[in-house]
């Protein structure tokens, strides 16, 4: 994702408004490597400007997957989830309390066999592990340890 500055200046070459609201999301997503859902985002720019609606961020997110500066995520875990980091990667997902991580992997030696292709022209390719995050993994050890 582009800088927060470098968003204001592409919103307003292409007559999107730029609202202090929207400065802010773009500042909440630089760099965020949680994956935030609307609602995260939410929640932390209603802390410094009350009078937002959720309906501004939700506009605001969109307009940015729209622009192809993040990347919609629905990972299973509930909500979409939002990704401003653009380069190509994969991600780690916890089944227990939905961290997701990056995960880099070249994966360019993978070849899907003409027959199982079934007539599709296969372009990029995005893969989930699910499992458990180190937390998890040892809340549950202690648990079945302490049970």
């Amino acid at each position: 994702m582009r800088s927060p500055e470098e968003l204001v200046k592409n919103f307003r070459i292409h007559g999107r408004k730029v609202t202090p609201q929207r400065e802010r999301i773009f500042q909440i997503l630089q760099g965020n490597v949680s994956h935030p859902t609307a609602e995260s985002v939410y929640a932390e720019l209603v802390r410094e400007m009350p009078t937002v609606s959720l309906k501004t961020v939700y506009q605001t997110l969109h307009e940015l997957v729209d622009m192809g500066e993040i990347s919609p995520l629905d990972l299973g875990t509930g909500s979409a989830r939002f990704d401003p980091n653009q380069l190509a990667h994969h991600h780690l997902v916890c089944t227990r309390c939905h961290l997701v991580k990056d995960l880099y992997l070249d994966i360019e030696e993978i070849q899907i066999p003409g027959e199982q292709l079934q007539g599709f022209e296969a372009g990029a390719a995005e893969i989930t592990f699910r499992g458990l995050c180190p937390k998890c993994k040892a809340e549950i050890s202690e648990q079945s340890e302490s049970g």
